[in-house]
C-alpha cells in the first residue's frame, strides 16, 4: 500500500499542477495579461497539431476555442501570437517597423541564405535597396517580358504536354515556373545549368518549414545541403555577370540579375554578391513554389468546374481570334482577362499558396486587451479571413464574381500579404498565371484523372498525387 502512496499524491496534484501551468501560461512573471491558447508540449510545441490538421482547420478550431481576435501557441520552438481577421490583417501590416520587424524562422534562414548576411543585415535592408524589387517587378517594368512569357508557355506546352493524353499539373507547372524565373532573372536556358538550381531546391523547399534538427536522414539536414549547393551555383553565376559587365561596361542590364548588379545606393555603393544572392533566392523560392502551387489550384478549378472553364475558354479565345497564329500576347491582351483574373483570385482564396507571415516584436504592445511581450513572434495568415463567412458568404462556393466591382473588404482577402511588405511579386505571379491559363485552355479541356485527389500542405497546399488531368483537345 505505501509503494502506492506516490502515485496517488501525483494523481491528486496532477489537476492541480496543470492549473497551474495554465495560469503561468495565461499571465507571464510580471502579471501581464497574455493571448488564450497553449504552448503544446515542451520542445515540440504545436507543431504536430500543426502539421496533422493543416493550417486552415488549426486557425479555425483555435480562433473558436480561444480567440477570433488573437491566441497563442508555439511553433518552431518559438513562443507566437496568430492575429486574426481582417483587424489583425490591418494591425500587423500597418504596424511594420514601429512594434514589428522581419522575422524568419531559423529553418529558412539556415537553409536558404547566407548566414553571415542574414544575422547581420536582414533587418537593416535599406529602403533603397527594398524599393528597387519593388520597381523591378512592377507593371511598367514587366510589360517587356510578356511575349517571352508566352513564348515560353507555348515550348513548354509542346514539349511537356501535347504527346500525353495525361499530365501531372504540379511538377510540370514547377518545371515551368522554374525555367521561366531562371530566364528572365538571369538569361539562363542550358536545362543542365538550370537543373543545377532546380535539384538542390526540391531539398530546400521540402524542409524549410520543418523542425530545425541537424540530424542525417532529416528534412532540415538535407534543406541545408540544398541551400548551400544553391548557395553556391548563384554566387558562381553572380561572380561571373559581375566579371562580364565590368568588361563589356554594359549599362542598361539585360535581365533582373544584371539590374540588380548595376544598382547602387546614395552612397554609390553597389549591393553585395551576397545581397544579390539573397535576393534572387527569395525570388526563385516564390517562383518554384507558390506560383507553381498557384497555378496548380487555378488549373484543378477548371478541371472541376465547367462552367468557369467556359467562361475562361471563351474570354481567351476572344483574344487569341483577335491576333496572328504566332502574334505573342501583349499587355494589352492580359488587360482583357478580366473573367479569368477573376477566376484564378477565387482559386487564390480558397486555395492560397502562401499561408501567411511571420514577425518579430520589438516590444511590449497590447492588442485586443492582450498583451504580446517584447520578442515574441506573430503571425497573420490567409485562413482567419479566407473562407471565414464574416467575409465571404458561401465561402466554400467557388465564386468569381466576388471580385467584380470594389471586390471584397480590405484586409480579407490577402494572398499577397499588405502593407509596406506585400508581396513586391504581385505582378508578376498574375501575369505568369494569366498567360499560362491562355495557352492551356485554347490547347486543351481538362478532366481530372483522380476525382477525389487530396490536397496537402508543405510550404504551399499540393496534390497529393501532383494532380493528374486528362487532356481533351478541343474538338474531341
Amino acid at each position: 500500500m505505501e509503494a502506492m502512496v506516490p502515485y496517488l499524491l501525483a494523481l491528486l496534484f496532477l489537476p492541480l499542477s496543470l492549473s497551474f501551468i495554465f495560469f503561468l501560461r495565461k499571465h507571464d512573471s510580471n502579471g501581464k495579461k497574455l493571448p488564450p491558447g497553449t504552448s503544446g508540449w515542451p520542445l515540440l510545441g504545436e507543431n504536430m497539431e500543426f502539421a496533422f490538421l493543416g493550417p486552415q482547420k488549426f486557425i479555425k478550431d483555435r480562433m473558436e476555442k480561444y480567440s477570433p481576435e488573437v491566441f497563442q501557441t508555439s511553433i518552431m520552438g518559438e513562443k507566437m501570437a496568430f492575429f486574426c481577421g481582417a483587424q489583425g490583417n490591418k494591425f500587423l501590416f500597418s504596424s511594420e517597423n514601429k512594434l514589428l520587424t522581419s522575422w524568419w524562422p531559423q529553418s529558412m534562414k539556415k537553409a536558404l541564405l547566407f548566414p553571415e548576411f542574414v544575422e547581420s543585415s536582414l533587418k537593416e535592408v535599406t529602403a533603397l535597396k527594398r524599393n528597387f524589387l519593388h520597381d523591378i517587378l512592377k507593371p511598367e517594368a514587366l510589360k517587356q517580358y510578356i511575349p517571352l512569357m508566352d513564348a515560353m508557355a507555348r515550348e513548354h506546352l509542346d514539349e511537356n504536354w501535347v504527346s500525353n493524353g495525361v499530365v501531372k499539373v504540379f511538377p510540370l507547372s514547377k518545371k515551368y515556373t522554374f525555367d521561366l524565373a531562371c530566364r528572365l532573372f538571369m538569361s539562363m536556358v542550358d536545362p543542365e545549368e538550370i537543373s543545377r538550381l532546380a535539384d538542390p531546391f526540391t531539398l530546400v523547399t521540402n524542409g524549410m518549414f520543418s523542425m530545425p534538427i541537424d540530424l542525417p536522414g532529416t528534412a532540415y539536414n538535407r534543406a541545408i545541403k540544398g541551400g548551400k549547393m544553391v548557395r553556391d551555383e548563384l554566387m558562381r553565376i553572380i561572380t561571373q555577370r559581375r566579371k562580364e559587365l565590368m568588361e563589356n561596361q554594359e549599362t542598361a542590364g539585360r535581365d533582373l540579375l544584371s539590374k540588380m548588379l548595376l544598382v547602387t545606393d546614395e552612397d554609390g555603393q553597389l549591393m553585395s554578391e551576397m545581397e544579390i544572392s539573397n535576393n534572387i533566392i527569395g525570388m526563385l523560392v516564390a517562383s518554384f513554389e507558390t506560383t507553381s502551387s498557384a497555378v496548380t489550384s487555378v488549373l484543378k478549378y477548371l478541371a472541376e468546374l465547367p462552367h468557369v472553364y467556359d467562361e475562361v475558354y471563351k474570354e481567351q479565345m476572344a483574344i487569341a481570334k483577335s491576333k496572328g497564329a504566332e502574334e505573342l500576347l501583349t499587355w494589352e491582351d492580359i488587360e482583357k482577362m478580366k473573367y479569368s483574373w477573376n477566376a484564378a483570385r477565387e482559386s487564390l482564396r480558397l486555395t492560397p499558396p502562401a499561408q501567411g507571415s511571420f514577425r518579430e516584436t520589438v516590444t511590449d504592445f497590447t492588442y485586443a486587451g492582450f498583451t504580446i511581450p517584447k520578442g515574441w513572434k506573430t503571425f497573420w495568415s490567409v485562413h482567419s479571413t479566407h473562407k471565414n463567412p464574416k467575409y465571404f458568404s458561401d465561402p466554400e462556393k467557388f465564386d468569381p464574381s466576388r471580385f467584380e466591382g470594389s471586390g471584397p473588404a480590405p484586409f480579407t482577402f490577402v494572398p499577397f500579404g499588405g502593407g509596406p511588405r506585400m508581396c513586391p511579386g504581385k505582378e508578376y505571379a498574375r501575369l505568369e498565371v494569366l498567360v499560362f491559363m491562355h495557352n492551356v485552355v485554347k490547347r486543351f479541356k481538362l478532366e481530372k484523372d483522380i476525382p477525389d485527389e487530396k490536397i496537402v500542405f508543405h510550404a504551399s497546399p499540393v496534390p497529393t498525387h501532383g494532380l493528374p488531368v486528362r487532356l481533351l483537345p478541343h474538338g474531341n
